[in-house]
């Protein structure tokens, strides 16, 4: 057996179990820690009467950053401004709770089950949910789903445009183009036909199309500076860590420390915080997933281009020179 197949297979042995171990520790490793950490949630009512709710909700250290509003209407503005997740508003009639099933399904049933348990014995709390999720997706399992599609086309896409052989601007335009189109046909999916989304259709689609150009410029760019491998390297930022971080099955501020943060600066996160504010909230708080998307795709195009010129211009090399016939006499 020579050394090269040797080493080959040694290196299969060795990776994929790497691989499936890193696979695990992203997937499964956030959801088995999954708890509240700093969940930013509103107490408003008078003085008086709110300090108490304040005072249990601190009671749980870390779990909850807690902001206090003068009235139910503050705190209504808070939640459709993603300021906060919810609210508790104390009243005389006993504690009225403000959810957001939009901004995460699991932290307003979070909340619901505080208070509920804070509150009275057989006090029943009142609930309304402030930006409720869709009837075609009351649970928010679709949207959470759609994460994992979305990164694969993107990386897809990445990989396409590099396997074909497109260069410089033909590989940007091709990305762009992929883009716009899979954002379109998963708003006409997600929310013409499936009935999971109910915002803005073209603040929806746009929203897409940004977040799977921000994930298929990387893999795309990664290829034009390091090669073929630069696909698996972004395959793996994107689907094995990106996917997992994103917190959109729960929250960013439900994943351990740092997870829920990093998340939210890789595009599957930033992604699933633009289309929520897109989708249930007017568009507020888009500003800051946005950017992060756009800084993404805009330098991973410029390495795209970059990688192309370099391409380009590389020195031929030169063809050689044919001997020069001998003369006869």
């Amino acid at each position: 057996m020579s050394a090269t197949p040797t080493r080959r297979m040694i290196a299969v042995m060795v990776l994929v179990p790497a691989v499936v171990a890193l696979a695990l520790w992203a997937f499964a490793w956030p959801a088995a820690r999954t708890a509240p950490r700093e969940v930013p949630i509103g107490v408003a009512g008078s003085a008086a009467a709110a300090a108490p709710l304040e005072q249990r909700f601190e009671e749980h250290e870390g779990a909850f950053d807690v902001h206090r509003y003068d009235d139910e209407a503050a705190a209504r503005t808070a939640i459709e401004d993603r300021v906060v997740y919810g609210a508790v508003v104390a009243g005389p009639g006993g504690p009225r709770l403000l959810t957001a099933s939009g901004a995460s399904p699991v932290v307003a049933q979070m909340l619901k089950e505080a208070v509920t348990a804070q509150a009275q014995p057989g006090t029943r709390v009142q609930t309304t949910d402030v930006a409720p999720l869709p009837s075609g997706d009351p649970r928010g399992s679709a949207l959470a789903a759609s994460v994992l599609p979305l990164a694969l086309a993107g990386v897809a896409a990445g990989g396409l445009v590099t396997m074909l052989g497109l260069r410089g601007r033909r590989a940007a335009v091709a990305l762009v183009g992929a883009s716009v189109m899979v954002g379109i046909t998963a708003a006409a999916l997600a929310h013409s036909w499936l009935g999971v989304l109910d915002g803005n259709w073209w603040a929806e689609a746009g929203a897409l199309s940004l977040t799977v150009a921000a994930i298929a410029a990387p893999v795309a760019g990664l290829a034009a500076l390091l090669g073929t491998p630069g696909i698996g390297l972004g395959a793996l930022l994107m689907v094995l860590i990106g996917n997992p971080f994103s917190g959109a099955a729960s929250a960013p501020e439900l994943l351990p420390e740092p997870v829920g943060a990093i998340g939210q600066w890789l595009p599957p996160g930033a992604g699933t915080t633009l289309l929520r504010s897109a989708a249930y909230f007017d568009g507020h708080a888009a500003a800051a997933p946005a950017v992060v998307l756009s800084a993404w795709a805009a330098l991973s195009l410029a390495a795209v281009l970059l990688g192309g010129s370099r391409r380009t211009t590389s020195p031929a090399v030169p063809a050689p020179s044919k001997p020069s016939p001998v003369p006869t006499a």
